[in-house]
């Protein structure tokens, strides 16, 4: 098992994504917060292969996890045995916005 570190504003980004999703419909935010915790858990298991992003931060080992049900991204970097998140990225909401925090 490797060990994952989540950046504190990725760590905003899930909650305010989930808190959306529950005031849309009672019950989607917990949907959306369990989407995050098994995709996290397959990060730490290394159970899926992770595809790179494009450009410069995917030159530099960038990569990401793409979530089946919901239109966002798990964006991390991969250093020896840690996971690092970057962010929890929305598919259509400023692309690449999370390269300052490399």
């Amino acid at each position: 098992m490797r060990a994952l570190r989540i950046h504190a504003a990725a760590a905003d980004e899930a909650a305010e994504a989930a808190a959306w999703y529950e005031k849309e419909r009672p019950g989607l935010g917990i949907e959306f917060e369990h989407a995050i915790d098994a995709a996290l858990d397959l990060l730490e298991e290394a159970i899926v292969p992770l595809t790179s992003v494009p450009g410069t931060a995917g030159a530099r080992g960038v990569k990401r996890l793409i979530l089946r049900r919901f239109p966002y991204s798990v964006i991390v970097y991969e250093r020896d045995a840690e996971i690092f998140v970057i962010a929890f990225a929305h598919h259509a909401r400023r692309p690449g916005y999370w390269r300052e925090r490399l």
